[in-house]
């Protein structure tokens, strides 16, 4: 089992910054995934990490602006969010996956999901 507490979510305006953290217990040693949600519309991928941290994924939306990264001695993801738009206001949630390869980018190859965090950015 893989418990996955998300923080740092909050309320910035356009342009600004925020750094979203995932604290992971259990067994850490599985690929890592950030999604996000706006209500009424389907859970989007924004960004995956592996275990090893060699190897990052970007939604296009986000690439650029977006940074994924991962502290396997503190079992903590990180998503670094910069250049923030109004379009990125979404619940963020961070996802494990037990699965070694296959496709990073849809949500059903993830098997733990974190409760999500509340991120708005005001124009």
């Amino acid at each position: 089992q893989v418990q996955l507490v998300e923080s740092g979510g909050g309320l910035v305006q356009a342009g600004g910054s925020l750094r979203l953290s995932c604290a992971a217990s259990g067994r850490t040693t599985y690929g890592m995934g950030w999604f996000r949600r706006v209500p009424g519309k389907e859970r989007e991928f924004v960004a995956a990490i592996n275990w090893s941290g060699v190897s990052t994924y970007y939604a296009d939306s986000v690439k650029g602006r977006f940074t994924i990264s991962r502290d396997n001695a503190k079992n903590m993801v990180y998503l670094q969010m910069n250049s923030l738009k109004p379009e990125d206001t979404a619940v963020y949630y961070c996802a494990a996956r037990r699965k070694l390869d296959g496709i990073w980018s849809v949500s059903y190859e993830y098997d733990y999901w974190g409760q999500g965090t509340q991120v708005t950015v005001s124009s």
